[in-house]
């Protein structure tokens, strides 16, 4: 019987072991840190699990994500290097993230914050509304979150251009690629949404210049990772004028301290990364489809190109 050990710095093993075991019968999962003779552990499921956790484990196979996001096991120095890493990408992650951002974006289009300040003030006010077809979304990440809230966007009538490392086709939307059009998609982005990966080249994106390229009175949504932006730049450009405001859902310091600006901003809107969490129920579902793969000698999808990040 095959074994693998289950670490969370957040998930509860009280309510992932039940779908685990349902999902695969056959696997033995242990919780760390009583995993027994760590030679027995076949495959690891972790989110941040401790640093040197896994360089301890002599046999192991293939190192299951629970998240998409794995910049943090990159950084670790003891991270095997020769054991296949894969993201989580399932159905509860990709539809959570469409339905945070297609909420955000909707909010935003209709004015919903500035009729909910009317309502407390008690003013009675109507303010010009256009029609989505008129409006521009830019998606920063093209994969399979920002392909999906590409697809969902459009569905509400929404124009939307998207930008990526590499040239990525998704229909109906206007591609742009690499540095050099980077300034171009960013001029039409009414409302910027970053879905990118954390890698060297893409930490400090959102910064000063950036947001000079975009539209004046433009949105930025930030559900991507923390280091993507750099605060004191976005409250620059809020605090001047240039941007309208701000959705953040990650930060570099999570929980967020509670004496940063962002928490009391006018122009930020704030919340504690939950766009989008693996749900136990779907997630078990993948992870079993990922192990069946891998026993049967088949490709695993997701698989991370660690000499890029992702």
């Amino acid at each position: 019987m095959p074994v693998a050990v289950f670490a969370s710095a957040t998930d509860d093993p009280a309510q992932w072991l039940p779908a685990l075991r349902a999902a695969m019968p056959a696997l033995e999962v242990r919780v760390w840190p009583e995993i027994g003779d760590p030679a027995e552990i076949d495959y690891a499921i972790v989110w941040k699990p401790p640093a040197g956790m896994l360089a301890g484990l002599p046999n192991l196979k293939v190192i299951y994500s629970l998240g998409a996001g794995i910049d943090a096991m990159l950084r670790d120095p003891t991270l095997p290097a020769d054991v296949p890493l894969v993201r989580m990408i399932d159905l509860s992650l990709t539809e959570g993230m469409v339905e945070f951002v297609a909420e955000q974006v909707l909010a935003i289009h209709r004015q919903a914050r500035t009729y909910r300040t009317q309502q407390a003030a008690g003013v009675w006010e109507q303010h010009d509304q256009r029609l989505a077809r008129d409006v521009t979304i830019g998606i920063l990440g093209l994969g399979t979150l920002g392909g999906a809230t590409a697809r969902a966007l459009q569905a509400l009538n929404f124009r939307v251009a998207g930008w990526s490392r590499t040239p990525k086709a998704v229909e109906g939307v206007e591609g742009f690629a690499g540095a050099a059009r980077l300034d171009a998609f960013l001029a039409q982005s009414e409302i910027l949404v970053c879905l990118l990966p954390l890698t060297a080249e893409t930490e400090d994106i959102l910064d000063r210049r950036l947001f000079a390229a975009l539209p004046r009175g433009a949105w930025v949504i930030n559900a991507g990772r923390g280091h993507h932006l750099v605060d004191a730049d976005l409250i620059a450009a809020l605090d001047s004028g240039h941007l309208a405001g701000a959705v953040l859902d990650v930060f570099r310091t999570e929980p967020l301290p509670p004496d940063h600006p962002f928490w009391t901003h006018p122009k930020v809107v704030l919340t504690p990364h939950v766009a989008a969490n693996n749900n136990a129920k779907y997630a078990t579902l993948r992870l079993a489809e990922q192990i069946a793969r891998f026993e049967r000698g088949e490709p695993m999808q997701d698989v991370v190109d660690r000499s890029r990040g992702y």
